[in-house]
């Protein structure tokens, strides 16, 4: 008997054991449900009502799946653009256009005009911020004339300052190479820049004459072009009578004075060359065109333009050259086995407008009639050595009137 009660009170103790366990599942489940109580207004919300919300809920997580899919293909398609943009500007820098590179239908006979210039390049003022700020204050119309010199030049330079300030031109800038100049142009109210120093420039800009000085600038207007402005190069043996900016075309990557002294040696000719030994042809048929004159040239902010620039800096920067050769060796040369060209467009200035003092001296003045009906847009004393002089019998003639101001000069040079 004592053995049957002690078996019936462990069952009894199983049982309630069991309970209290199954108890506490269920206020755990209960909780979990109903974490707010049975009675609270905000946890009215059946089983039903809670799968809405689970399957809600997956709903949105498909939606960002959506959305995040669609940014992704948006965000391809934007690479994509930069990339085509970033290839345009490859080419729009390597002197391509879209206009140029398309496709189109050759006109009537007669009608068809190819591109005359190269795209401008990009203006990118952090080649030089200093640079950037002065030419904004004194430049028309994104143009400036530029003259290199220093305390060498410093008497021919007055009487080209003289005659800009005479005729008004407000877009003038000298480059000082030196000291001197620089304070020179203070006390003048002219406006300069000086550029940092450089040793290589330095060296030739504080010492060098006419023909030394004139070579650096192959270097110094780089960055003009840079910065996206037009440039016209003036030596400091030229004196102003005219606003140039007003006689440019505008219409090739290099505009430039000529060294010529007639129609035939300024604008070209069919010069044959006769060899007798070759009997029936002996006549050989060549083209000729006395060169342009780096002494004043306009170039208008191209790709080509800055690659002449580059060429001639580096040819001069290997060898003992005369600036103009090699001027004119990078622009005219054609393109042949191992060596490529410059593909520039280029126009040759009126002569008797951008007069060099070959025209002035020897022929001009003898005739009565040009003596009183050709007035130039400049005077460049190129191709005499007394520079001074001439520059001042110029002023002279062309703005004092007085007519045998150049009639005490040679031709040439004595």
């Amino acid at each position: 008997m004592a053995g049957r009660r002690d078996r019936t009170q462990q069952l009894r103790g199983s049982r309630i054991a069991i309970a209290i366990l199954i108890g506490i599942i269920i206020g755990c489940v209960c909780s979990f449900i109903f974490p707010n109580g049975f009675f609270n207004s905000n946890s009215s919300l059946t089983v039903n009502e809670r799968v809405q919300v689970g399957s809600s809920s997956c709903e949105s997580s498909k939606t960002l799946k959506s959305d995040f899919a669609s940014l992704s293909e948006k965000n391809n398609e934007l690479k994509k653009q930069v990339r085509e943009l970033t290839e345009k500007l490859r080419l729009a820098e390597q002197g391509s256009s879209d206009n140029a590179r398309k496709q189109i239908k050759a006109g009537p006979f007669g009608t068809v005009k190819s591109l005359r210039t190269n795209p401008t390049i990009l203006s990118d003022e952090s080649v030089n911020p200093r640079l950037a700020k002065i030419l904004k204050s004194i430049t028309v119309d994104k143009e400036v004339i530029v003259a290199l010199a220093n305390a060498n030049v410093k008497a021919m330079l007055e009487v080209q300052i003289a005659s800009v300030k005479r005729i008004g031109i407000k877009n003038y800038l000298v480059v000082a190479l030196d000291d001197y100049i620089e304070s020179f142009c203070k006390q003048n109210d002219v406006a300069y820049y000086k550029r940092d120093p450089d040793k290589d420039v330095d060296a030739v800009g504080k010492t060098g004459g006419n023909h030394a000085v004139s070579g650096l600038k192959f270097r110094v207007l780089r960055e003009f072009l840079q910065l996206g402005y037009g440039v016209l190069l003036s030596d400091v043996d030229i004196v102003f009578l005219k606003n140039p900016f007003t006689h440019l075309y505008r219409d090739s990557d290099v505009e430039s004075m000529s060294d010529g002294h007639s129609n035939m040696t300024a604008y070209g000719f069919n010069d044959v060359f006769d060899e007798p030994a070759m009997g029936w042809a002996r006549y050989a048929h060549t083209m000729r065109i006395w060169v342009f004159n780096s002494g004043f040239f306009y170039l208008r902010p191209t790709v080509a333009s800055v690659e002449l620039l580059d060429r001639v800096a580096e040819r001069l920067s290997k060898a003992k050259l005369w600036d103009q050769a090699v001027f004119n060796e990078e622009l005219f040369y054609p393109s042949r086995p191992e060596y490529v060209g410059l593909h520039a467009s280029k126009r040759v200035m009126d002569m008797y407008e951008f007069m060099n003092s070959k025209v002035l001296f020897k022929t001009v003045r003898k005739d009565e009639e040009m003596k009183k009906k050709v007035r130039p847009v400049i005077v460049h004393v190129n191709y005499h050595p007394d520079k001074l002089n001439r520059m001042r019998a110029v002023v002279e003639f062309y703005v004092n009137g007085k007519q045998d101001a150049l009639d005490s000069f040679p031709d040439g040079s004595e």
